[in-house]
């Protein structure tokens, strides 16, 4: 079995250093709230102000209040990085939705097909509209629309369903051809 290197990507770009206070002050609630500073957190610390925009959009999707749960948001971040093949996201988001499910076996489904998975309806439309989001952009139309307010989710979750998938498929890619590798420690955690 291949272990992660500590190397965050396949680039030559060190972190700065020393990282600007506000950085460590940032890896530091990422260490005491994860055990680790996440890899990609790392690989954008070349550049604080790529880190800092990279964080806010982060933070914004993923943390701030939605009309989506936390499990959800990390639930579309798996399903689009599952069609992207993105190798660190899948992991890393893995163990997000194992922490937030307490289901090692839901979240394992999940990466691999999330039509396997016992979804209710709500659930179920979210995930099929990220993935059309991620595979045919260009066909979403008012009817996919009208079928997720039909489930319950107003235009503001529409818009979080949207971006949160957008996001996930530019991350994705960044990761995929920069071959970001995950933290070990997300293999482990949360079985």
């Amino acid at each position: 079995m291949k272990k992660a290197t500590s190397k965050p990507t396949a680039l030559n770009l060190p972190m700065v250093n020393p990282l600007p206070e506000s950085t460590e002050k940032y890896f530091q609630i990422c260490k005491d709230k994860l055990g680790i500073v996440p890899n990609v957190l790392k690989a954008y610390a070349f550049d604080i102000d790529k880190l800092n925009a990279f964080t806010a959009m982060y933070n914004n999707l993923m943390l701030a209040p939605s009309g989506l749960s936390k499990l959800e948001r990390e639930m579309i971040a798996v399903v689009v990085s599952s069609v992207n093949r993105c190798h660190y996201c899948i992991v890393a988001h893995g163990a997000a939705v194992r922490k937030l499910s307490s289901d090692p076996e839901f979240s394992d489904t999940l990466a691999i097909n999330f039509r396997h998975c016992k979804l209710n309806e709500r659930q179920k439309g979210m995930l099929e509209f990220a993935e059309k989001v991620t595979k045919k952009s260009f066909k979403v139309e008012e009817k996919d629309r009208s079928a997720l307010r039909d489930l319950g989710f107003c235009d503001a979750d529409i818009w979080d369903i949207s971006a949160v998938a957008a996001f996930y498929n530019m991350t994705n890619r960044l990761a995929s051809a920069t071959a970001m590798q995950p933290n070990e420690e997300y293999y482990y955690s949360d079985r």
